[in-house]
């Protein structure tokens, strides 16, 4: 058989083209953070994890431009090689301090951090332990190490502590969960899970990709539950509140000095450019020194939560600044999509298999920049849509 038949055969995304209600890879030719513009038209820009607006701050922009005038635009070559440029071991050294660990690891994508680190500990023999709702990027770590792969339904604690319980006394585990997640904008039960981990003697790994820059004044979701110590690697990445792109894991030296040098993503990989460090250390700067901008984050967010619950909707278990809009069928989650979109505000569509069948929903996201009025528009426009749809009563 042709390898390439299953790639003729594919048609879903092409139908959705056809028809007109493709969510997907829409081509934005300017923006300004709260705002973007699609095809000559303003939008109201729902869908984005720029947390704190920090992607357009003048500070960072020109951080990563004076960066780029002093190393240019490539590091050329592996951090294990030639890529090593001394702002990097100044990014790790901050970020450890930042989020309360002994040192820090920094790569060149997020996504690469879950897959160098979890695949290089999690070897055979090995258990790694996921919730069902964690980042793709978890799951293909585990995939790609040669352990077994044991899942817990999401945020379920009993469930948690049965699948630990089955394990062997012998067995060398690696519990990783999202702190925050990323669709639902609920939290990891770290204080429930920890004393299990303990328990049955399996190390901790918490995704805070979405948590660092929005928990606990900026500082994460372990620090906004008080177990920082407890935890034993603190993953996250540049790409959302940090304005820029790469990704970091942080825990105990001898930890990260192994992971320096048996993570294949980390090894084989160019390093992260002058342009990328200098933005995320400037983002840094800023979060640690202007923790208004996350309290205002939040003044937004709860504006915009009890906006949604006010005209109805679902929005399920989240406490962030992450709110989705659960609506359940595929079909009436595009169309909604496509209205809203049409109406001038841009979400997120998640349907399956980014979702559970039955859950399709469109994400919204809050900024710090966002003012009252732009959350007011947009609310007004959310019900309109949703009183057209059927969605309101």
């Amino acid at each position: 058989m042709d390898i390439f038949r299953k790639c003729q055969e594919y048609q879903l995304a092409r139908i959705a083209q056809a028809s007109g209600y493709y969510p997907y890879f829409k081509p934005i030719q300017n923006s300004e953070g709260t705002e973007a513009v699609f095809d000559g038209r303003k939008v109201l820009m729902l869908g984005s994890n720029n947390y704190l607006g920090l992607t357009t701050e003048p500070r960072v922009r020109e951080a990563a431009i004076e960066a780029t005038k002093r190393f240019g635009t490539s590091c050329t070559g592996s951090r294990l090689q030639n890529g090593t440029l001394e702002i990097h071991l100044e990014l790790e050294n901050r970020l450890a301090r930042f989020v309360g660990k002994e040192t820090a690891l920094v790569f060149s994508t997020g996504y690469q951090v879950n897959l160098g680190v979890i695949s290089c500990l999690v070897g055979k023999g090995d258990v790694i332990v996921t919730d069902k709702e964690d980042h793709a990027s978890i799951i293909d770590g585990a995939m790609l190490g040669r352990g077994e792969l044991r899942r817990f339904g999401h945020n379920n604690v009993g469930h948690f502590d049965r699948v630990l319980k089955s394990l062997g006394e012998e067995t060398g585990a690696l519990v990783a969960v999202d702190g925050l997640y990323s669709v639902g904008g609920d939290l990891a039960p770290l204080p429930e899970m920890i004393p299990l981990c303990r328990q049955y003697g399996a190390r901790l790994m918490v995704d805070d990709a979405h948590g660092l820059g929005v928990m606990a004044r900026g500082r994460g979701t372990a620090t906004h539950f008080g177990v920082t110590d407890d935890v034993d690697l603190i993953m996250g990445t540049f790409s959302k509140s940090f304005a820029s792109l790469g990704g970091f894991i942080a825990g105990d030296e001898e930890i990260i000095h192994y992971i320096k040098h048996q993570a294949r993503a980390f090894i084989f990989s160019a390093a992260m450019p002058a342009s990328n460090i200098a933005a995320a250390l400037a983002a840094l700067d800023i979060i640690e020194k202007e923790p208004e901008r996350v309290d205002r984050l939040w003044e937004v967010a709860g504006r915009m939560r009890d906006g949604l619950k006010g005209l109805g909707l679902d929005t399920g278990d989240s406490v962030s600044p992450i709110i989705p809009i659960i609506i359940g069928g595929m079909e009436p989650t595009l169309i909604a999509w496509k209205a809203l979109f049409d109406a001038g505000v841009y979400t997120n569509a998640f349907v399956p298999p980014g979702v559970p069948e039955g859950r399709s929903l469109l994400r919204t996201s809050c900024m710090a920049t966002h003012t009252d009025e732009q959350i007011d528009q947009a609310l007004n426009i959310i019900e309109n849509v949703g009183r057209q749809l059927g969605l309101i009563a």
